[in-house]
């Protein structure tokens, strides 16, 4: 038998993995395991409490998102090594500047929101520029920056307002065109054509008799899945995902093969806080005022959210998408909570022990793409 049509032996030196073994380690599996899982268990036990409904469903929809929208941001830095703690008081710190510039100082409510992202995207490049420039801990710098902003967060309006909540910013936002980007909803005649055609609920009595429960889609899950969908693309099918990737992977070896390190991982900090800024104008142009204890935990929420999607907390491995289903899981999981008649408190103890699952699964896939043991 000649050389060409003798099959070559499989080189011993390489590693062949099975398509189970492949499966495990996609970074995507936790969240969808997760899902399914939340889903099956809240259609089986608040099916009928109204959960499913059009408005039900928009409840933990619009839960889901504003998980989604600082996910993303912690994702991809979480990807790149690197942590912000500082995002929950970020929130906070963002919707008072707007409240202050709008209601106190009287400008427009569309500089406030534009002056409130410069400066928000400001303190995240300061951030990342001293934990690239220190080699601290991100954990740490951020950390200090949590204490600070939040400082700053019940000092101003208190020092302007005498009050830790400042009110009629819808008042003001009426008509402005940049409010209605964060602050608006879409497809509305839609929504109202379904109504008028029995396919979605309506009320049956008052001033809104015959109008859809559900008029619209707010803009809050319009930037979810923007940012989704940016993160998503960014990460897989662009070059600077691969930068992000080898940022959080080994940054030494990045930098020898030409990754600009620094730059990759001072731009996911300002990533980071403009995230916390579109969760901030949305949530201060929904409410209507801004209060200085907003956003208290949600740094948290959002690195759990992340890790539920698969990230490895030693950076280098992670999805997008991934941490899109965490912050579902989340969302159906509160709301579901309240649907199924379970006291509310009882939400800390699941993030508690999903965080505890999470990192257990996600350390023994670290071994697995390692080899460790």
């Amino acid at each position: 038998m000649s050389d060409e049509n003798a099959t070559a032996a499989p080189d011993e030196r390489i590693k062949v993995r099975s398509k189970f073994r492949e499966a495990l380690i996609r970074p995507e599996l936790g969240g969808i395991c997760g899902t399914i899982l939340v889903f099956v268990f809240f259609l089986l036990t608040a099916a009928d409490s109204g959960m499913f409904s059009s408005q039900g469903v928009m409840n933990w929809t619009i839960v889901s998102a504003q998980f989604a929208i600082i996910a993303v941001g912690a994702c991809l830095l979480m990807i790149a090594g690197e942590f912000d703690l500082s995002v929950g008081s970020m929130i906070g710190f963002a919707g008072m500047l707007i409240a202050i510039m709008s209601i106190t100082l009287q400008l427009p409510v569309w500089i406030a929101i534009l002056v409130t992202f410069i400066v928000c995207v400001a303190i995240g490049a300061l951030s990342g520029y001293i934990v690239v420039r220190t080699g601290l801990p991100s954990f740490i710098v951020t950390l200090a920056f949590l204490f600070i902003l939040r400082g700053f967060t019940i000092f101003l309006p208190q020092l302007i307002e005498r009050k830790t909540i400042i009110g009629g910013i819808r008042d003001a936002a009426e008509g402005d065109w940049l409010a209605s980007v964060f602050g608006g909803k879409i497809f509305q005649g839609l929504f109202t054509w379904l109504g008028e055609n029995g396919l979605i609920s309506t009320f049956e009595r008052g001033t809104k008799a015959g109008q859809p429960v559900v008029d619209g889609i707010p803009m809050l899950i319009v930037w979810a899945l923007v940012l989704i969908v940016f993160g998503h693309i960014l990460l897989t099918k662009t070059r600077f995902g691969n930068w992000i990737f080898a940022a959080g992977g080994d940054a030494q070896a990045a930098s020898y093969v030409g990754v600009p390190v620094n730059r990759v991982k001072i731009l996911m900090f300002m990533f980071t806080a403009f995230c916390a800024t579109v969760f901030a104008t949305c949530q201060v142009m929904e409410f209507g005022s801004a209060g200085a204890d907003r956003g208290l935990l949600k740094e948290f929420e959002a690195i759990i959210a992340v890790v539920i999607g698969g990230a490895l907390l030693t950076g280098g491995y992670g999805s997008i998408i991934g941490a899109a289903l965490g912050a579902l899981i989340f969302g159906v999981v509160q709301q579901g909570l309240f649907f199924a008649g379970v006291e509310s408190s009882l939400f800390r103890v699941f993030l508690g022990l999903i965080l505890l699952f999470a990192v257990i699964l996600n350390t023994y896939i670290r071994r697995m793409i390692t080899g460790e043991r």
